[in-house]
């Protein structure tokens, strides 16, 4: 069986199937925010969909980070680091990217076990 959440013309912000969750990428709401503020941003909501999942951080088998400006990568990963469970580190990728909108410093797409 395969659920899905907040379902929408486009795409679903989650899907659970086998328990394993996969999440869309996840963007800042706040697209003003500097590279920092747009991380935790992402975290937070990547944080909510996990625990909507039954899932949480220490549970993550693998990250991809898509950044604009990889001049911004030490600073995400000042964020990143805080954030993370120590010993639960997932695996992770981050690539160089133009995303959507102009105005997004960081998108992370999130594949974690429920």
């Amino acid at each position: 069986m395969i659920q899905r959440f907040e379902i929408g013309p486009r795409l679903s912000e989650m899907a659970i199937h086998n328990g394993t969750v996969y999440l869309a990428g996840q963007i800042a709401e706040d697209a003003g925010a500097d590279i920092q503020g747009q991380t935790r941003q992402v975290l937070e909501s990547i944080d909510g969909l996990l625990a909507q999942a039954g899932s949480d951080k220490s549970k993550i088998l693998h990250a991809q980070i898509f950044l604009p400006d990889l001049g911004d990568f030490a600073a995400m990963n000042q964020v990143w680091e805080a954030w993370v469970v120590p010993g639960h580190t997932p695996t992770r990728a981050t690539v160089q990217a133009a995303l959507a909108n102009p105005r997004w410093k960081i998108e992370v797409v999130i594949t974690a076990a429920v």
